[in-house]
């Protein structure tokens, strides 16, 4: 008790000195930025919540709104009534799930001779390989690296001929670089003089799995409407319980595809494509300028562009294709920079282009540059973070500036159950999931500013990586459990800082503080210090 008496004797007449006429009013004008973007996406969450309600009272979907009549057969035409349907399966490295999405793009329910599935396979690019040894083991690594790469080449050729000797029409493509990466691939792919017979397209990551009857509830759409260019199906995760991180995904990800997509295809007929599981007109597709990859997002550069041409978009909430969450914290952290870097990017690199677009109303671009990218893309990550993380903690330090009781607790609070709506399973992890999402919001906001000054990272690509049935496999081995990395390597200085900060802050709090915001600093703490030592998601168990 002496200690602290003689420490604060020392501090405080240096901090008392400082805080009236330098941080208090920084720090309140802060507060006041943040209780505004707070606001912001409150009323785009309750606006969300209202359109969302509208459309489930009146039972309002895609079946009704838009015309979808099932392609019948013609005896005299037989299957040339049917649109040509070219299938695109980009992938890179997929050792793990490639055989999963070959067999069910060619599993899918589509007369033969009018669907062609494309393999657009970049792993055997030699170009792109990192020496990160010394020379004699980089030399080992290369030639070990480059072996295993051709193999997994062969294998995916091999499982190509495989299905090609079954009677489909499957094509295996490889190029001699990996420029432009995923929309690069794309891009490539559409140049084929096979390409040329097709109608539409429809696009599956590596790790999607479409059931058979995918094309026969997505294609009616496009036939009937011309208006329409994309109609994407939804997300569903077959690894959601692997562990609570991937609980979290499913959270996060379920209210984007619930309210988010639905709401932008009922109202606006616009949305961001999410770069598989959906179909596209390649007539709308070429219209727009076809793949970009000047953003780490082509899929939403595609589908603005497409947008601000006067395309429309369906969103099928009840269509699901399987997929896999990223179940590794590295892996999902580097997903999560490149969807918050990307958006931002575009978001810089767009917006005059949408203010000057003459084709779409003044209500959509306000739509546009207002609701999907400011206040979703950017504001959401910034004010997570920025407010909860640093701002508000901060205030514990400086009794002068005071946060409303209905910005840090009334609004986040009804903010967080609007986001909750979209998994009721998941209802009971609420509070897990605030925590969470405060821990990503740092590595948001970074990729953000990133995004929006252009910095070393903003177009850096790392493909998600996905475990498939390997982890399965090992884990019923009888191999011990090891961590993939050593301990040091699985460090995060970011959020060991972070949370060393809300820890102090909690401190302070609990002994001179008057708010009692300590139990939620301390708690936040430690969901930093758990993601800072690396003990989120589910440890791999090594070969």
């Amino acid at each position: 008790m002496g200690e602290e008496v003689v420490l604060r004797g020392q501090i405080g007449p240096f901090w008392e000195q400082s805080t009236p006429p330098v941080i208090a009013p920084l720090l309140k004008l802060c507060v006041g930025g943040c209780l505004a973007m707070s606001l912001m996406l409150f009323f785009e969450r309750l606006y969300m919540g209202i359109v969302i309600l509208f459309l489930k009272l009146f039972a309002r979907n895609p079946h009704n709104t838009y015309k979808w009549e099932p392609i019948q057969d013609d005896l005299e035409l037989t299957h040339f009534v049917y649109p040509m349907v070219l299938v695109q399966i980009p992938m890179y490295n997929e050792r793990e799930v490639y055989q999963l999405s070959i067999g069910a793009a060619c599993g899918l329910s589509w007369p033969s001779d009018r669907i062609i599935i494309q393999v657009l396979d970049d792993s055997t690019d030699p170009s792109i390989k990192v020496w990160t040894f010394p020379v004699f083991c980089g030399f080992l690594m290369w030639v070990c690296d480059n072996l295993d790469k051709k193999n997994h080449q062969d294998q995916v050729e091999l499982e190509c001929k495989r299905w090609a000797s079954k009677g489909i029409n499957i094509k295996y493509e490889i190029r001699d670089s990996r420029n432009g990466y995923k929309a690069g691939a794309l891009k490539e792919g559409m140049k084929h003089n096979y390409v040329k017979l097709c109608d539409y397209v429809a696009i599956f990551d590596a790790d999607f799995q479409p059931e058979p009857d995918f094309l026969w509830r997505t294609i009616p759409f496009l036939t009937n409407n011309p208006e329409i260019a994309l109609v994407q199906a939804r997300w569903k995760f077959v690894n959601s319980d692997a562990c609570l991180m991937t609980r979290m995904q499913e959270m996060s990800l379920d209210y984007h595809f619930t309210v988010e997509q639905e709401v932008g295809s009922a109202t606006y007929g616009f949305f961001g494509f999410n770069g598989t599981a959906g179909v596209w007109r390649i007539a709308a597709l070429k219209e727009a300028g076809g793949w970009k990859d000047r953003t780490t997002v082509e899929d939403m550069d595609l589908a603005v562009r497409a947008s601000l041409k006067g395309w429309k978009f369906v969103y099928v909430g009840d269509l699901k294709v399987k997929n896999e969450l990223p179940s590794t914290f590295k892996a999902y952290r580097y997903q999560q920079h490149r969807w918050s870097c990307g958006p931002a990017n575009l978001f810089k690199k767009m917006v005059v282009e949408i203010m000057r677009n003459k084709k779409v109303s003044l209500w959509k671009k306000l739509y546009l540059i207002y609701s999907f990218f400011f206040v979703r893309k950017i504001v959401a990550h910034i004010v997570t973070f920025v407010f909860y993380c640093v701002v508000l903690p901060a205030t514990v330090l400086v009794p002068e500036v005071s946060v409303p009781k209905w910005g840090a607790v009334y609004i986040p609070s009804m903010i967080t159950l609007l986001n909750a709506v979209g998994t009721p399973r998941s209802f009971h992890l609420i509070f897990f999931w605030i925590l969470f999402e405060n821990v990503m919001s740092l590595h948001r906001t970074k990729a953000t500013f990133i995004g929006l000054l252009e910095a070393g990272r903003v177009n850096e690509w790392v493909v998600t990586e996905k475990l498939g049935d390997a982890l399965k496999t090992k884990l019923g081995s009888k191999a011990p459990w090891k961590p993939r990395f050593r301990f040091g390597e699985r460090l995060h200085l970011l959020e060991l800082c972070v949370g060393a900060y809300l820890f102090f802050c909690g401190c302070y709090d609990l002994n001179f503080g008057k708010n009692r915001y300590f139990i939620y600093l301390f708690l936040q703490s430690f969901a930093f210090f758990i993601a800072g030592v690396g003990y989120i998601g589910t440890l791999v168990p090594n070969s």
